[in-house]
């Protein structure tokens, strides 16, 4: 695993230097135009902020991370040969995918549960988050889509999420959710490759859609530099054995190799 090296200012402290960069990139020399991004990679909470005042089972549950999302997306760069950034913190700490100024960025509550740690958060804390793992992991995708350009290598943008089969008490039926925003040309290519023999119950924005916010990165990174993008959510019972798992990466990969071959992507 390769770490970004980032400084964090003294008085921004978030993080004690044992823990390491907020942001991991993998495999940064990747070929392929894909570039994979995996927001809610991580259950870990900085020791700074304690348990949040949350139990050893929520800390472990969906609320704080996305369940078997940073399986998917290392199998992914793996076999696609593709650059892939993670955030190596909890997003109950702070939720990469979401701009300072949105609540949910640092969030009092997700689901049903509140979460203690935020609620008391004081404004200056808030901001020793946004500034110790917002703005690092946020600087790692910039950058990197710098330096692709700068070499002409193209780019689609690509995140992976999953989510929980039953919230606040309603069954999904939705498998595999292909999410966009104003750029819907990959997600459109991804649905119609998914439709043809994966089997798997597939919906466009679904279970979100750009109105629940969940589009910041693909508006941050995709749409403002004019790079194809899409969000993949993965239902996480599909990836809670191996078997299913494989399954899901398997049609995944499929799906996402024909989508870049089957229009001209720069």
């Amino acid at each position: 695993m390769e770490l970004l090296e980032t400084s964090v200012e003294p008085l921004n402290t978030i993080l004690n230097a044992d823990e390491g960069s907020p942001v991991a990139v993998e495999r940064s020399e990747g070929q392929s135009p894909v570039l994979l991004i995996c927001e809610h990679a991580s259950k870990m909470i900085p020791r700074s902020l304690g348990d949040l005042g949350l139990s050893e089972e929520l800390r472990s549950s969906h609320i704080a991370w996305d369940p078997g999302a940073l399986d998917v997306s290392l199998f992914l760069s793996q076999e696609l040969d593709a650059c892939l950034i993670h955030q190596r913190f909890s997003r109950l700490a702070y939720d990469c995918n979401r701009p300072p100024e949105a609540d949910s960025a640092i969030p009092k509550q997700s689901e049903t549960f509140e979460i203690p740690g935020n609620i008391s958060a004081s404004a200056e804390e808030k901001q020793a988050r946004v500034d110790g793992i917002y703005r690092p992991f946020q600087a790692a995708v910039a950058q990197e889509i710098v330096r692709r350009k700068a070499t002409g290598q193209p780019t689609v943008l690509v995140t992976l999420h999953s989510f929980t089969p039953v919230f606040k008490g309603v069954r999904r039926d939705t498998e595999i959710g292909i999410l966009h925003d104003t750029d819907a040309r990959l997600a459109e290519r991804l649905i119609s490759s998914l439709d043809r023999g994966s089997g798997f119950v597939v919906r466009r924005n679904d279970p979100y859609g750009p109105e629940d916010g969940v589009t910041h990165t693909l508006i941050e990174h995709g749409v403002r530099n004019g790079l194809q993008n899409v969000m993949v959510e993965v239902r996480n019972d599909l990836l809670a054995d191996e078997t299913s798992k494989e399954r899901v990466e398997q049609h995944l990969l499929r799906a996402i190799i024909e989508s870049l071959s089957a229009k001209e992507i720069a």
